[in-house]
């Protein structure tokens, strides 16, 4: 889950730098191309109903359904409504009227009605209220203060600062942004590489969905019908492994090549303001420890942790704004917790509809059993599945891939014996690569919009080519951290079991 409106911004900016016609109007409305598309996207998809109503197996009608949400998507209808309308009619397809009456009644309710998904509003809260307060800000600069020795200091600052931030909100575009705007400035002015630069900030928002609180785990768990808590747990050490390798990686090309992050002047910290950075620093730290500490001892549930995450970042915000400031943060917070949190509900709806319809066509059980009768091992699967998603991330955003693969792609996994929390940090970190993944990498638009404003820039000319060739610094330590986790499954669920 994102900030709505930076995720708004970024969707336009994608769009408008992504499209081959930006700038010149694109195709006018009378051109025989402007009409052509939907047209033959109306004829497949009443090929595809057709189809479903003919009498084929239920698998091939579960695969005519899968292609009309697809065409759906292409032709720019809204996630949820693409996912909710091919199962709805699949379902009368398959079953009739009653079963049909059935599921409208019971789908809409069960599927979003739930306790555990009531921590989702709490997370997002709390990420924006500690950024109203200034918290994130404060962490940053305390975080260079005590890094700045190191090579690439900055760099290594701004990853140390994202898996900080990480751990006190749940929203992988706020977390950029806010680094972007503090730490850009901050290494260009010191010198540093343009591509290094961004390409840290892209970094440190790797871990913002794996370490709790993370939206996206809890939108897993609603989906994949698994506990809250241990879900969150289990992205703690992945999540760990994350920022720990790319801060290796940072240190490594400072070392290897030193001209790209020269030494900055917060390397020369006294001891002095080091700890009296301490106090700023803490609440972030303090806040996401008691939260986890918590879920982790057994103190809360994943709901009580949230609603105390909340009210700590009001309390925090509390001390460090003014009354008026503090009205219009708490305001401002909650229309945006409301409108966030509303779109995922209406998605998981539409998930919830999809995912009736696909386990009562049995698509699942024939692609368990095609891929036995192949040969394909666990290992060979999971692998293909990270190509299936690097493909996947160019033109989804990461909610929409979690919610569209997720109940075909989970009962799949289970056969091969793989844990369904296991599979949940598998699945979101391939969604986080996926936000760097061009051509409609969120976070490398959202990036390049921030790198526009000359209080970011400088006089540095960034281009959305820098941002995409900044990006390849994601891909190894993703792509590593992935293997590591195929070949070494246990070390998700150390924290849980």
């Amino acid at each position: 889950m994102t900030v709505p409106n930076e995720t708004l911004d970024a969707r336009v900016a994608a769009r408008d730098a992504a499209s081959p016609n930006a700038g010149s109007g694109g195709a006018a409305p009378g051109s025989g191309w402007y009409w052509a598309v939907p047209a033959a996207g109306l004829l497949v998809l009443i090929v595809l109903g057709w189809a479903m109503f003919q009498p084929f197996g239920n698998e091939a009608k579960g695969a005519a359904a899968l292609l009309m949400m697809l065409v759906l998507l292409f032709l720019k209808v809204p996630v949820a409504v693409a996912m909710a309308v091919p199962a709805i009619a699949g379902i009368y397809a398959l079953a009739g009227e009653i079963p049909l009456q059935r599921t409208l009644m019971d789908v809409p309710f069960s599927s979003v009605a739930s306790w555990s998904l009531s921590v989702l509003p709490m997370f997002v809260f709390m990420g924006l209220m500690l950024w109203s307060s200034g918290a994130t800000t404060r962490l940053y600069r305390g975080a260079g203060l005590w890094l700045g020795w190191l090579p690439g200091g900055l760099a290594v600052t701004t990853n140390v600062a994202g898996a900080g931030l990480a751990a006190a909100s749940g929203s992988t575009v706020g977390i950029t942004h806010a680094l972007g705007r503090i730490g850009i400035p901050e290494m260009l002015r010191a010198g540093y590489d343009k591509r290094l630069a961004l390409g840290s900030v892209l970094l440190a928002g790797m871990s913002g969905q794996l370490i709790p609180p993370s939206v996206l785990l809890v939108v897993y768990a609603g989906v994949a019908q698994v506990a809250v808590g241990p879900q969150l747990l289990a992205g703690v050490i992945p999540g760990l492994l994350v920022a720990v390798a790319s801060a290796g990686l940072l240190v490594a090309v400072a070392v290897v090549r030193p001209r790209l992050a020269p030494r900055a002047r917060s390397g020369t910290a006294s001891w002095s303001e080091r700890f009296s950075s301490v106090a700023g620093m803490a609440p972030v730290p303090l806040l996401s420890g008691l939260v986890v500490g918590g879920l982790l001892a057994g103190v809360f549930t994943a709901t009580e942790a949230g609603a105390f995450g909340a009210l700590g970042a009001v309390l925090i915000a509390a001390v460090t704004l003014r009354p008026r400031e503090l009205g219009r943060a708490l305001s401002s917070a909650l229309r945006m917790t409301v409108s966030g949190v509303g779109q995922i509900m209406f998605l998981l709806l539409g998930t919830a509809f999809m995912g009736r319809f696909i386990a009562l066509s049995g698509l699942p059980g024939w692609l368990v059993s095609t891929f036995d009768e192949l040969g394909i091992t666990r290992i060979e699967f999971l692998l293909l599945l990270i190509l299936v998603y690097l493909v996947m991330g160019a033109f989804l955003d990461p909610i929409a891939m979690i919610l569209l693969t997720v109940p075909v792609l989970l009962p799949i996994a289970e056969g091969y014996a793989v844990s369904p929390l296991w599979f949940g940090v598998f699945v979101v970190l391939l969604a986080e690569l996926s936000m760097v993944t061009p051509p409609v990498g969120i976070l490398s638009y959202v990036v390049h919009r921030l790198a526009q404003d000359p209080e970011v820039r400088g006089d540095v000319s960034i281009r959305l080519k820098d941002v995409f060739t900044a990006a390849v610094w994601v891909l190894p330590v993703a792509l590593a951290v992935l293997l590591v986790l195929v070949f070494f499954p246990q070390l998700v669920e150390i924290l849980v079991t």
